[in-house]
């Protein structure tokens, strides 16, 4: 028997531990794995850590697969996140769609650059309230009297041509009629005399000789000419941007998106029931909290949601749930079953009976430690190869709701075509001593304000344990803090990760017991 050692190689991606070597714990672990599990049999011939960028990944693996004394086995750890310079190959790529330029756009982010496709202004038109005059370069208006043979509303239809010597009633934004060269402001008129049946004006006097060609008249195209490049690739539709009125401005029809994941989001466990079921529990019942929690997150943050009800511990019972939703969604999102408990028969249902990977199943953090992402291969009815993702949540509320934020939220931004990801994250001051987990880094709950000085302040919203969703009750952000065995003092300043609004303080002077 040979006693020749399999070659193995450990490659780290990881922006941070590229810049310092020192900062990377994976890499030990792994080389111990090897020394104590690999029963004698392997030789880690190689370690290298390289940066999230494509290319170095694939000259390291090529180095290593390639030369002389090849590996036997490459093993990876990192480049598997959601931040925009994570390279994860089991993300699905953003997936460009041809929409109708509606309402349903606002929060869509554009595929492929729009062109318009008509000049703004289609016509030339007035900027102000006053008369259409014919001048020239070569024969400014004069001072004088002048007839008023017509009105050019800011309405359709068509208009008569002005002849020198005549000047037209006009209204801001109405068409300047054929011949006219300029506007004169009404302010710079008097009225001289009406017309007989009504109160129109029949003649008025211009009172300034300083009008030249093109004052107070909007050119055809001034605003945007045809053709022109209105919204570029990777640009939002907002709904107080004005992107969506820019597109109907110039009569575009249709524009290629980022298409947005539908989600389907499942409970499961036996022990669920209706969170709106009359009566009292029984021993062992609970009311299904995350599932319409996360139903609204979903909603909230501009995707469709479906609700794909509660799914049995019976045999079975999971694939059968899993394999419908996959026809309905393209994320599914589940809370529950990813516990070590014997009924917890989700993982096993994915890799067994479904045939996913399963990427991470554990993360070291504080809530949401047994946060699950899978993908699963995929057949659509047309017979195509697609790929459906998975999120399997903690079935406690208060780690369901973060681990939202910080997995599901960034990797359906990132299916959107949005750049970058996440949540947005400020610099706060604490507003009192947090301590440390010693070893999770933990996404604590909290409320910040800003407060007079400028600054923002970050309070807790109390007891932090997973099973409690009332400590989400006035929360709108979540805080950074690292794992240690020291204590944050009030004065620090840590990041934070804005959930929602930010709202000032308002200061009550108290005298007396009285505000």
């Amino acid at each position: 028997m040979s006693n020749t050692k399999l070659r193995a190689a450990i490659l780290i991606v990881s922006e941070t531990a590229a810049k310092d070597p020192s900062t990377d714990e994976c890499g030990s672990i792994l080389q111990k794995a090897f020394e104590s599990d690999g029963g004698d049999q392997w030789d880690v011939a190689a370690t290298e850590i390289v940066p999230d960028n494509a290319l170095d990944i694939q000259r390291t693996i090529t180095q290593w697969t390639d030369s002389g004394e090849w590996m036997n086995l490459i093993v990876t750890s990192g480049g598997t996140g959601f931040a925009v310079k994570d390279i994860t190959p089991e993300t699905p790529a953003p997936v460009a769609v041809k929409l109708p330029v509606d309402a349903n756009l606002i929060g869509s982010v554009v595929a492929e650059d729009v062109k318009a496709a008509e000049f703004v202004p289609a016509f030339r038109a007035s900027i102000v309230d006053g008369y259409a005059v014919v001048v020239s370069e070569d024969a400014p208006s004069a001072k004088g009297v002048f007839p008023v043979p017509f009105f050019s509303h800011a309405q359709a239809g068509d208009i008569p041509e002005l002849h020198p010597g005549q000047v037209a009633r006009i209204t801001t934004g109405a068409p300047l009629p054929p011949g006219a060269t300029a506007v004169v402001m009404v302010e710079d008129t008097i009225l001289t005399s009406k017309i007989e049946e009504g109160d129109e004006e029949k003649e008025i006097e211009i009172l300034t000789d300083a009008i030249r060609p093109g004052e107070n008249v909007r050119e055809i195209g001034s605003d945007v000419k045809a053709g022109d490049v209105i919204l570029k690739r990777g640009e939002g539709i907002t709904a107080v941007g004005g992107e969506f009125g820019l597109l109907a401005s110039t009569g575009t029809r249709e524009v290629h998106v980022f298409k947005r994941p539908v989600v389907g989001v499942l409970s499961t466990g036996d022990e669920i029931v209706q969170y709106d079921r009359p009566g009292e529990l029984r021993i062992g019942e609970v009311r299904d909290t995350n599932r319409p929690i996360l139903l609204t997150l979903v909603r909230e943050s501009g995707y469709e949601a479906v609700d794909l009800g509660v799914a049995s511990d019976k045999p079975g019972a999971l694939e059968e749930s899993l394999r419908a939703a996959m026809r309905k969604v393209d994320v599914i999102i589940t809370s529950g079953g990813v516990s070590m408990g014997e009924l917890d028969l989700l993982k096993p249902t994915i890799e067994r009976s479904l045939g996913g990977t399963i990427h991470f199943g554990r993360v070291a953090m504080k809530p949401g430690k047994p946060t699950t992402y899978a993908t699963i291969p995929f057949k659509n009815n047309a017979g195509d190869r697609e790929i459906r993702t998975i999120f399997s949540l903690p079935g406690n509320p208060a780690s369901a709701v973060v681990t939202f934020h910080l997995f599901v939220l960034p990797s359906l931004q990132q299916a959107s075509g949005i750049s970058p990801v996440g949540l947005p994250r400020v610099k706060v001051v604490l507003d009192q001593d947090f301590h440390l987990d010693l070893h999770r880094a933990e996404y604590h709950r909290a409320l910040v304000v800003m407060k007079r000085d400028g600054l923002l302040y970050a309070n807790s919203t109390g007891a932090q344990r997973s099973s409690m969703i009332g400590s989400f009750k006035g929360a709108n952000a979540l805080l950074c803090l690292p794992a240690g065995n020291e204590t944050l003092t009030r004065g620090d300043k840590v990041d934070a990760l804005m959930m929602g609004k930010l709202y000032p303080v308002v200061n009550k002077i108290l005298v007396s017991g009285r505000s």
